[in-house]
């Protein structure tokens, strides 16, 4: 049974670690970051966790109910960063854009932590903002509450299928993910016309293209899709709910 955590107000240290910090969790969500992306996620334990922080490793279970409890917080904190660098503008389709890139962006920052956490649903209190304001900007926008929760729930498991796959490339070692890249010049644009004739004519623009994210064309086709059904709505002089 997970250790119940103590409450914020009685869990902080008085005295500091020996490396003379204060314990918080915003520190230590920041040093497991850290170790996520010097170890993976095979060397977050709490014992090594407990080490870099100067701690014994009990100390942990007073912020976190175990090491899955920390993970939600990790991807809360990937959620939060994201939201943080995003500005509104008030132009529906350029803010979801924008807020789908942040998103992209702060998970592929830690892949290693992305891979741990993509696939999670944390229900802390960043990750419900950001929920809240992608569903603010969508029924802002027009969208009935039907039409809104289904690009929601399509426009944030894209943000979060693509960082999962696109930190799992960054996530391996450098000379494999070099290799993987070279495939499409040493091997795709080698192949023979006479074997391979859609391969061939292509190769060129699969070399140019297919080491790129492709998370920014599926999320524009996603927002043309959104904005055809919005006009249609609106055609109809309508809200559908």
């Amino acid at each position: 049974m997970a250790k119940k955590v103590v409450p914020e107000a009685e869990r902080r240290r008085r005295r500091p670690t020996r490396q003379g910090t204060v314990l918080s969790e915003q520190l230590i969500v920041r040093t497991a970051l850290r170790m996520l992306r010097e170890h993976g996620s095979a060397g977050l334990t709490a014992r090594r966790l407990g080490s870099a922080l100067g701690a014994d490793p009990s100390t942990l279970y007073r912020y976190f109910a175990g090491l899955d409890d920390l993970t939600r917080a990790i991807g809360e904190e990937l959620m939060g960063r994201a939201l943080d660098s995003w500005a509104a503008t008030g132009e529906w389709r350029a803010d979801l854009r924008a807020l789908g890139l942040a998103i992209h962006a702060s998970y592929l920052a830690h892949p290693q932590a992305a891979l741990l956490t993509a696939s999670r649903v944390t229900g802390r209190p960043r990750e419900i903002e950001v929920d809240e304001t992608i569903l603010g900007i969508l029924r802002g926008a027009g969208f009935g509450d039907v039409d809104a929760v289904g690009l929601y729930h399509a426009f944030i498991d894209l943000a979060l299928a693509f960082a999962a796959l696109d930190a799992g490339a960054l996530a391996v070692k450098d000379e494999a993910r070099a290799a993987d890249e070279d495939m499409w010049t040493s091997t795709y644009a080698r192949l023979p016309s006479t074997t391979h004739p859609h391969i061939a004519a292509t190769a060129h623009l699969l070399a140019d293209r297919m080491n790129h994210s492709a998370y920014p064309v599926l999320l524009d086709t996603l927002l043309d899709r959104a904005e055809a059904r919005l006009a249609t709505v609106r055609g109809r002089g309508v809200s559908a709910r």
